[in-house]
């Protein structure tokens, strides 16, 4: 597990422009070593961590009425979803303008107009076994797990080490002949 203080953080109350800047900035300290991930997390007024951003929170943030559409991603009725959401999609004219409107947004939505809470499918419990966070990565492939201490996220558990330590295991195995 890294802690939460490892990672950049950023004000629910922020713009989505400077949702923007922060997640260019912690892209650069990725690129030069300098961080773990490309991850911002979002704090409350209370600096009580309560998600991340992503880029894909960018995108969405840029069609908000999204959130009116249930998440339909698997079901054996894809086809029917399918043709739904695009009625939906024309229905509420979802993506008519979302880049022609970006400089207006950029400066008057606020990051918690978009951000998603961590659902529990995305946290592990700071005593939960190890093969609890394995089921999670390889079952939803999330690329991090929020780890939660009573009702504090005080930490996220990286894919990106767990792989890591995996190989190093891996190589480090006597060949048998």
């Amino acid at each position: 597990m890294r802690p939460i203080d490892v990672f950049p953080a950023i004000p629910s109350d922020a713009t989505f422009m400077d949702g923007v800047v922060a997640l260019e900035e912690a892209d650069e300290q990725f690129k030069t070593g300098n961080a773990p991930e490309r991850i911002v997390l979002v704090h409350d007024m209370k600096e009580k961590i309560i998600g991340k951003l992503s880029p894909m929170d960018i995108v969405q943030g840029l069609e908000p009425r999204y959130v009116e559409i249930d998440d339909f991603k698997s079901s054996q009725y894809s086809q029917m979803i399918r043709t739904s959401l695009l009625s939906m999609k024309d229905q509420f004219r979802l993506w008519h303008r979302p880049l022609g409107e970006l400089c207006e947004k950029a400066n008057t939505i606020k990051i918690h107009d978009f951000i998603k809470m961590p659902t529990p499918d995305h946290m592990v419990m700071i005593d939960d076994n190890v093969d609890v966070a394995f089921h999670l990565f390889v079952v939803r492939r999330h690329g991090s797990l929020f780890v939660i201490d009573g009702q504090n996220i005080v930490g996220l558990i990286l894919f990106s080490d767990v792989y890591r330590k995996i190989r190093k295991i891996m190589k480090n195995c006597p060949v048998s002949t």
